[in-house]
């Protein structure tokens, strides 16, 4: 699309690149949808939900190394799907943390991985050595199977690679915003944008429902919609987006109000134009830009309401994994000597909502018509 010279668009554009932190802001929730998006490549656990559990290495530290078995799939065990890069894998291999491989007779032997190597190895795992296709020298299977594996940000407490649930939990706030803020939009505009051109008998009805709404708190609405709809990963979304569209009607109702006393409207109604095309293709496009703005803001709501539903164990629900969950799960060990088990899904929040209501005032800004 291009601008002409001087539009109201291309200025508003030209001052919004101008604010360092709203194009900051913007490049990094570029970043993190796109980490969202290809989670499954880019995470070292590409199991479904990334929830491969080796309890052996448990709540360790960012940075760990350990080496791991990969056991070979038994032929018909793996069924290839085209969509894993998006959905992650079914049949993943079982991988194990070892301390120590031995070939006895015609097994493998895997001890379990310990972080005193000097004590006892303890009662290891036995493996027929035909599973290791046709290999049977030790260093061959070790130069096959054996993979060193970095945990960036550590194991949560089942194991599990903490920097693989990040990822794969992006998708859920990220999701939890996008469908709250379309129901929330579809709603608003609908309800306010009658109320505010009709007024009258429609406009108090709307706003008493509104004023309903909004006495309300919105975690208590919010509980009260996902405990009648069930728990589950698309109840959520549907819960927080009934709960968002109030505000947006009370700026739609305010902005038609005003719009419509507009000389141009008064015009459009007196050639015969529908009520439909009036709001819709005279109306509406004049109050997009604080729309966007409020969606902005929504998005964050959005994100921090499910974080929260999720830590009180009514969100998303195990195994797949949420930052409110993972917080959950883990809020205890900032007592225990591991606090960034908490503290990572924590600033990975606020960051995240950060940038999105620093992103809601670079387009305040931009879109002021005063300045």
């Amino acid at each position: 699309m291009q601008y002409e010279s001087g539009s109201p668009t291309k200025m508003a554009l030209q001052k919004f690149k101008s604010n360092f932190w709203g194009v900051f802001c913007l490049i990094y929730i570029m970043v993190i949808g796109f980490m969202a998006l290809f989670a499954y490549v880019i995470a070292p656990d590409s199991s479904v939900n990334a929830n491969t559990m080796n309890l052996s290495i448990h709540s360790q530290p960012p940075g760990f190394k350990v080496e791991m078995l990969i056991l070979p799939q038994r032929s018909g065990d793996h069924h290839k799907n085209n969509w894993e890069w998006l959905l992650g894998e079914e049949d993943t291999p079982q991988q194990i943390p070892f301390s120590q491989l031995k070939i006895e007779k015609n097994e493998v032997l895997v001890y379990p991985y310990k972080k005193d190597t000097q004590t006892s190895l303890g009662l290891p795992q036995r493996f027929d050595l035909s599973r290791f296709n046709g290999l049977t020298n030790l260093e061959d299977i070790q130069e096959v199977f054996v993979k060193k594996h970095t945990f960036l940000l550590g194991t949560d407490k089942y194991g599990r690679d903490l920097f693989s649930r990040l990822l794969v939990g992006s998708r859920i706030s990220l999701s939890i915003g996008f469908v709250a803020v379309f129901i929330s939009l579809i709603i608003g505009l609908s309800l306010g944008a009658l109320a505010g051109y009709f007024g009258g008998f429609i406009d108090a009805t709307i706003m008493w429902l509104i004023n309903v709404m909004w006495s309300i708190p919105t975690l208590l609405l919010v509980i009260a919609i996902t405990l009648a709809l069930g728990k589950g990963f698309w109840q959520v979304f549907i819960a927080v987006g009934l709960t968002m569209w109030v505000e947006v009607a009370r700026v739609v109702r305010g902005q038609v109000m005003g719009v419509k006393k507009l000389q141009y409207i008064t015009a459009a109604k007196a050639l015969g134009y529908s009520h439909s095309r009036v709001i819709l293709k005279h109306i509406l496009p004049q109050v997009i830009a604080p729309l966007i703005v409020i969606s902005a803001a929504n998005f964050a709501a959005a994100i921090l309401i499910e974080s929260g539903l999720s830590f009180l164990g009514i969100g998303a629900q195990p195994p797949t994994p949420s930052w409110g969950g993972m917080i959950k799960d883990h809020y205890s060990y900032i007592l225990l000597g591991k606090p960034y088990l908490a503290l990572v899904p924590g600033l990975a929040i606020m960051s995240l909502v950060m940038a999105f209501m620093l992103i809601g005032n670079a387009l305040r800004d931009a879109l002021d018509v005063k300045t």
